[in-house]
């Protein structure tokens, strides 16, 4: 339900942009985006990966949260870039949020640079909590809020990362440190999972021949080959820039 909402406010925001005769900034290079990223958060949850976690595979259960938490809103953010996000909801909608105070307020808090490292920290670090984690994984309810948990919690800090608004709450070099900060806390995870030989999380035995700590391991991997890719392109996309202007002054004095 949630992703088909997301789907039709995106389109319709993509409609509304092109109708103003701006087809050049809702292009199909931003619904692909878009589209990739609900995928691969709806693949998640309701695909086969859903499916393997099930079967108490712990890597499988990581990679959900990183598509979910990570790469979902990642790619869904870069393509909400400029007056996208703008028109993502209907004119009333965004009117009455414009005359919330508390709504504005709320939303400057948690899109602080350090609260919402913080909320992202914490969220990584509780969840993974063998006790928490066993017990979202016997009560669905609770489960389902994890989940709501690493989306929210991810759409907060890519927010930051891509600026889709130009809020230019964090600088080139601000975003770029934000993008360390997040991959040091997740090897601190990576570590504990990859380098520790005993089993941390009764609930997950093994399957498929894979024994309990070589899924635990496994997952520890996941979730840095994904921090690598996500974080890792991010920073180059930043940089860029940087280098690009670089290599024109060098090339103008050298002529």
């Amino acid at each position: 339900m949630f992703a088909a909402v997301a789907a039709l406010l995106f389109l319709q925001a993509v409609a509304r942009l092109r109708r103003r005769g701006r087809a050049d900034l809702a292009g199909w290079d931003r619904i692909a985006l878009f589209a990739a990223g609900l995928g691969v958060s709806v693949f998640a949850l309701v695909g086969p990966l859903d499916r393997i976690a099930d079967d108490k595979l712990l890597f499988a259960h990581m990679g959900q949260h990183v598509l979910i938490g990570d790469l979902g809103p990642a790619l869904m953010v870069a393509a909400l870039r400029g007056p996208l996000l703008v028109f993502l909801l209907p004119a009333p909608v965004l009117a009455r949020l414009a005359r919330s105070a508390g709504i504005r307020s709320a939303l400057r808090t948690l899109l602080r640079p350090r609260v919402a490292f913080s909320l992202w920290a914490a969220n990584l670090a509780i969840w993974h909590v063998p006790s928490v984690y066993d017990a979202a994984l016997a009560h669905p309810g609770l489960h389902d809020f994890e989940h709501v948990c690493w989306a929210i919690c991810g759409i907060l800090v890519w927010t930051l990362l891509v600026d889709p608004g130009s809020h230019r709450r964090l600088s080139i070099g601000g975003r770029v440190a934000l993008a360390a900060a997040l991959f040091a806390a997740g090897q601190i995870l990576t570590d504990v999972l990859v380098f520790s030989f005993a089993r941390l999380y009764p609930a997950y035995h093994g399957a498929y021949g894979v024994s309990a700590v070589t899924d635990q391991q496994l997952s520890g991997i996941v979730m840095m080959v994904e921090q690598l890719v996500t974080l890792g392109t991010c920073v180059a996309l930043l940089l860029r820039p940087r280098w690009s202007r670089k290599r024109a002054s060098r090339l103008a004095a050298a002529t």
